[in-house]
């Protein structure tokens, strides 16, 4: 399975200390050298810094081939380069939360989903308690209507 991931995704797992249901779903992901940049870069908390410092053998960091699409300049470059890498290895699945990303990849037919899909296949796996991970997500920058959390934890048993 080929899985490519965003920034944000990454950092609000690592945030909710839940990033290890990425190896658990997926087995391996892959980042573009962008992303790692965007994950170091001064405004990421420490936490985030630190995990990206010392990634994980899971974590496989790639370039696309190509680094320029005018259709994606209007993205930042971890969400242009995830976009790129998963249409150049045909991605079973694009981690992505920023919505303009998000629309981006479905133009363009790319299978994705983001760190709520995440949580919520980690949960139906029994990999998390998902009222418990959507809490800690609460407590971080993570932008979603309440309502969305909402169902989403209703959906669970």
């Amino acid at each position: 399975m080929i899985v490519i991931a965003d920034t944000s995704p990454i950092n609000y797992l690592v945030l909710i200390d839940e990033v290890e249901v990425l190896p658990a779903l997926y087995g391996r992901v892959l980042v573009p050298p962008s992303v790692c940049a965007e994950l170091q870069r001064a405004r990421a908390s420490e936490r985030v810094r630190t995990w990206i410092a010392q990634p994980p053998p899971w974590l496989e960091v790639r370039a696309p081939s190509r680094s320029f699409d005018e259709q994606l300049a209007r993205l930042d470059a971890g969400e242009r380069d995830a976009i790129l890498l998963a249409e150049e290895l045909g991605a079973d699945q694009l981690i992505i939360d920023e919505i303009r990303g998000r629309r981006e990849a479905e133009r363009r037919r790319l299978p994705f989903t983001g760190t709520l899909g995440v949580l919520a296949a980690a949960a139906e796996n029994g990999l998390l308690d998902l009222r418990n991970a959507v809490d800690q997500l609460r407590h971080t920058n993570f932008h979603v209507a309440q309502n969305i959390l909402d169902r989403l934890i209703e959906g669970q048993p």
